[in-house]
């Protein structure tokens, strides 16, 4: 295969890849002028493999991260709900960072918030790796089981992009997430909302009265966990959207004490 740009887009586009341009300059990039290996890296997106275990990392946030293959890949989609939780951890605070993946959204939060301190579990081994490498502090083990016990109360942010795809909807994942992520970074049980209801509750053991909860979820799932919010003690709750309306996320914080 030639360094042809042009050429390279239409391939990819011809084989259903939408971004197909930025895609190409992207490969072309990492190729930088091997033939050989650019038709290896161009051969491994034809099978669907994500773009960024290709080349290697991914821009989110204005920051670029290290994605190894194996590793969840982080989604544009969780921006916002990344910069939202920037803007409510405090400049000294504490933050955790739930199921972090290669750790994009506790390097946000690092990055946005030098003076805080930031920690993140992982249940798979290969993202804790990554995380690390990303200059995250990572435990490896499910939600908080792992995390500092001194943290409890102490808390000022607790986010995560957890599990919560229904489980008879993962068939309508996209090819490369049903092919080659792991699963488990999408089911959330019947409803989806699994994995959310464990945070929600034990949420509550690590944050601090009048600190923030923030959660990646989708449809009809923030209605779904109402009645949990406030059997809790969470307060304003916010349902957060994107351009089209979507349903993204909850924003919510835990009642102080009257």
């Amino acid at each position: 295969m030639s360094n042809d740009a042009e050429a390279l887009a239409a391939r990819l586009l011809g084989a259903g890849f939408i971004a197909a341009e930025e895609e190409a300059d992207e490969l072309l990039a990492r190729a930088a002028g091997d033939v050989e290996l650019l038709d290896s890296l161009v051969g491994r997106r034809l099978t669907g493999e994500p773009l960024a275990w290709i080349t290697g990392s991914i821009w989110f946030c204005d920051l670029e991260i290290r994605v190894d293959p194996g590793v969840y890949v982080p989604r544009l989609q969780s921006e916002p709900l990344a910069r939202r939780a920037v803007e409510r951890l405090p400049a000294n605070g504490v933050a955790i960072d739930l199921c972090t993946g290669a750790g994009s959204i506790a390097k946000t939060l690092t990055m946005g918030r030098p003076g805080a301190r930031v920690v993140a579990s992982d249940i798979d081994e290969r993202a804790v790796a990554c995380a690390a490498a990303n200059g995250v502090e990572v435990y490896r083990g499910d939600l908080f089981a792992p995390l500092p016990r001194p943290l409890e109360e102490c808390v000022d942010v607790v986010v995560g992009v957890v599990p919560y795809v229904p489980t008879p909807a993962l068939p309508l994942l996209a090819r490369d997430s049903l092919a080659f992520e792991s699963l488990l970074a999408y089911d959330g049980g019947h409803d989806g909302t699994d994995t959310l209801r464990r945070v929600l509750t034990d949420s509550t053991r690590f944050l601090r009265r009048g600190g923030a909860l923030l959660l990646e979820l989708g449809g009809g799932q923030a209605d779904e966990l109402g009645d949990d919010l406030a059997r809790l003690g969470y307060v304003d709750v916010t349902v957060l959207v994107d351009e089209d309306d979507d349903v993204r996320g909850i924003e919510t914080t835990l009642e102080e004490p009257s």
